[in-house]
């Protein structure tokens, strides 16, 4: 079983973000989210857990390891990450978290401009993000760091520079988002009022293939849409969920698939959402054309027979797409993104 644990607490929302989090949470509120995910954990041992937020580092995580540890075994499998600000790293804390289990880090930097941090609300300086990263890794030698790509008013320049910062500290995994305009945002607000003008496509995706071609130069091979590693160090969790696995989502904020439902966690309970069994195979199904493996239509017969009859349709689809550079076959059954299909690959999945 996969697990993600929401914690929806923030210093500051950061411009852009459209996530669940709150500022300026109580002590008390905080702790009850703690004993929530404590009270809703499942039985049986996790093969993957994911803390993620908002800053998950707000709250005290000792009740959360406490109850974690029966079933997760860090050194011999369970793949145990947790998302951190660069403030929330202190030595202190990073022993708190390796006692707890944790064997991976994912750090949020977006950037080493200072005057984007600072326009983006992120509450860091590029030096200290540099130093929390140099200190993450003494003690997680699985550690990578997220970035935004497509700032208003980044220069090439610029983003070449973040690049350089980052692939300078050795990261084993990166992430790199293209920014998302999302509704009723503080970046949204700017936009509307004229205050910040976002980057045509094209410029927004000439830096994403910047940051492909630096990060496969520095050996981190594109594994997803907007994943980078290191062979050995992907991310298992997420590749998990894009292989269709079931995850279980705790917490306000949270989502998880299980079975033929889909959840959400509320401020309290969780909101559940049926699917039919087609739309769960489907679903699951294509997801596989998010990541460098691709869909196996042979795979997809054994795993999802009610497909069966779509996969004569599918294919012919899947073959059109090879010609214009989309798609490559890696075998009669397997079709992979090229680098351009990872650029549309929701479009892809529409078609089917």
């Amino acid at each position: 079983m996969n697990l993600y644990v929401h914690f929806p607490f923030c210093r500051a929302k950061c411009a852009y973000c459209a996530l669940l989090s709150r500022v300026g949470a109580s002590a008390v509120a905080r702790a009850d989210h703690v004993a929530r995910i404590v009270r809703d954990l499942p039985n049986g041992p996790l093969e993957t857990v994911y803390f993620g937020g908002g800053t998950p580092a707000l709250c005290d995580l000792a009740p959360v390891f406490e109850a974690l540890s029966p079933r997760i075994d860090p050194a011999g499998g369970t793949e145990f990450t947790v998302e951190l600000h660069p403030l929330d790293v202190k030595s202190s804390a990073l022993e708190s978290l390796r006692r707890g289990g944790v064997n991976r880090i994912s750090l949020g930097v977006q950037s080493f401009d200072d005057g984007v941090l600072n326009a983006m609300g992120r509450g860091h300086t590029a030096v200290e993000a540099e130093r929390a990263f140099r200190e993450v890794k003494t003690v997680f030698p699985n550690a990578g760091m997220d970035l935004i790509a497509g700032w208003p008013g980044c220069s090439d320049g610029s983003w070449r520079e973040t690049l350089m910062r980052a692939l300078a500290l050795e990261p084993v995994h990166m992430s790199c988002y293209s920014l998302i305009h999302e509704p009723k945002t503080r970046l949204d607000l700017a936009v509307r009022k004229g205050a910040l003008t976002l980057p045509d496509d094209d410029a927004a995706l000439a830096q994403v293939s910047m940051a492909r071609e630096a990060f496969a130069a520095a050996g981190l091979a594109r594994y997803e849409v907007s994943n980078y590693a290191r062979p050995g160090f992907e991310c298992r969790h997420n590749c998990a969920v894009w292989r269709g696995e079931d995850y279980v989502g705790l917490g306000e904020g949270a989502h998880g698939r299980v079975g033929f439902a889909r959840t959400i966690g509320m401020a309290t309970g969780y909101s559940t959402e049926a699917v039919t069994p087609e739309e769960d195979a489907f679903e699951r199904a294509v997801l596989g054309l998010r990541t460098a493996f691709g869909i196996d239509l042979a795979d997809i017969a054994n795993r999802h027979p009610l497909l069966a009859e779509r996969l004569p349709a599918w294919r012919r689809s899947l073959e059109a797409l090879v010609a214009p550079g989309i798609l490559r076959k890696a075998s009669s059954d397997r079709f992979v993104p090229t680098d351009r299909g990872f650029e549309v690959c929701d479009a892809v999945m529409a078609e089917l």
